[in-house]
C-alpha cells in the first residue's frame, strides 16, 4: 500500500487489498465474491476515502447492501470488508474500528425451493433412470443420490478410485468443469476421503467400468461439461415420476437428510459428505436436526411417563 493510502478512496483500497492478500490464496470461486463485493463497494460509495470510513458511514454502507440482499447475504459482505478494514486499523489508515457493533440487516428470505426428496421419492426416481446402456449422466445421478458427493468431485472419479473389494469410493480430487482445465484439488481438506458404497452399487459399477481406461475421468470425455445439462435430465425425470424437482446439489441434500433421518451421526455425516466441520453440516441441516431433536423430546417424555412411582 502507498503512504497516502488514507486518502485513497475505500473501493480501490479494498481491490488493491483483494489483489494483495487474497490473489493465488484462494480458490476462484471464493476470489470472484471478493470482486462482487467490490463491485458493490463502488456502486454504494463511490467517493467514500479510506479514512473517512468511520461507524455511521459503514452501517450507512451495509444498510444500504441490505435493501438488494438477504441477511445472510449481507453478513458475508460484512465479513469480506471486514478483514480488509481490520488491516486499514492495523496499518493506521483508519482510527477506530468502524465494523465493531455492526447491525447487519437484509431483505425477507425468498421462498426456498425443496432441496431434497423422501426416501420414497428417491426411489422413483432412481427406479425411472436408463443404466441398462454404457456410461451416461443417469450413472452419474445415481452415484450422486447414493454418495453424497459433489458434482466436481464426481466428474474427477476415474476406476482407479473405485476399491470393489473393500466397498469403497476414493474422493481425492475434482474436476473443473467451469474453466475446463482439467484435475484440481479438493474444496478443502476434509473433503478427502474414502467413502463406504453399498453391494448394490459396488454390482453395478463394476460392470460398468469393465474395460475403461483406469486413470481417466469416467463422465467426462471432453474438458465442457456444464452443471446446467444434468440439471435438465433429472428434472425431466423428477416430472416424469411427478416428484418434486431438485438440483444435482439437491441429489447431495437429499443423502445427507437420509442418512440423518435414518439415525447417522452428525460427525459421520459430515465426514461422509467432506465438510470442513460439523458447524457446516449442523448449520445446513439445521431444520432436520431440530424435527430430529423434536422426535427425541417426545420419545424421552413417553419413557418418563412410563416409568413407575
Amino acid at each position: 500500500m502507498t503512504t497516502d493510502a488514507s486518502t485513497m478512496l475505500f473501493h480501490e483500497y479494498y481491490n488493491q487489498w483483494i489483489t494483495i492478500y487474497k490473489d493465488g490464496a484462494i480458490r476462484k470461486v471464493t476470489m470472484a465474491k471478493y470482486h462482487l463485493s467490490a463491485q458493490w463497494v463502488q456502486k454504494l460509495v463511490p467517493q467514500l476515502r479510506v479514512c473517512e470510513m468511520t461507524r455511521v458511514n459503514y452501517q450507512k454502507l451495509l444498510n444500504d447492501y441490505a435493501e438488494y440482499h438477504e441477511r445472510q447475504t449481507t453478513m458475508d459482505f460484512h465479513h469480506q470488508l471486514k478483514a480488509a478494514i481490520l488491516d486499514a486499523v492495523d496499518d493506521g489508515l483508519i482510527e477506530r474500528d468502524p465494523t465493531r457493533k455492526a447491525i447487519i440487516k437484509g431483505k425477507a428470505p425468498r421462498a426456498k425451493k425443496v432441496k431434497y426428496l423422501s426416501q420414497y421419492e428417491l426411489q422413483q426416481l432412481l427406479a425411472s433412470l436408463n443404466l441398462i446402456s454404457g456410461v451416461n449422466w443417469d450413472w452419474l445421478i445415481l452415484l450422486i443420490a447414493k454418495t453424497g458427493l459433489r458434482f466436481s468431485e464426481a466428474l474427477a472419479l476415474t476406476p482407479a478410485d473405485f476399491d470393489f473389494v473393500h466397498q469403497t469410493l476414493s474422493v481425492s480430487k475434482t474436476w473443473d468443469y467451469k474453466e475446463g482445465t482439467g484435475f484440481l484439488p479438493t474444496k478443502n481438506r476434509s473433503s478427502v476421503r474414502k467413502i463406504q458404497i453399498d453391494w448394490q452399487l459396488v454390482s453395478q459399477f463394476a460392470g460398468l467400468l469393465k474395460g475403461l481406461p483406469i486413470d481417466k475421468p469416467i463422465f467426462v470425455h471432453d474438458n465442457k461439461v456444464y452443471n446446467s445439462t444434468v440439471n435438465e435430465i433429472l428434472a425431466r425425470y423428477c416430472k416424469a415420476v411427478n416428484i418434486p424437482v431438485i438440483s444435482v446439489h439437491g441429489l447431495r441434500h437429499t443423502h445427507a437428510s437420509l442418512l440423518l433421518f435414518a439415525g447417522v451421526s452428525i460427525a459421520s455425516v459430515a465426514r461422509r459428505l467432506g465438510h470442513s466441520s460439523m458447524t457446516t453440516t449442523q448449520k445446513t441441516y439445521l431444520h432436520i436436526i431440530q424435527e430430529l431433536e423434536n422426535k427425541d423430546v417426545d420419545l424421552v417424555m413417553r419413557s418418563m411417563a412410563g416409568l413407575c412411582n
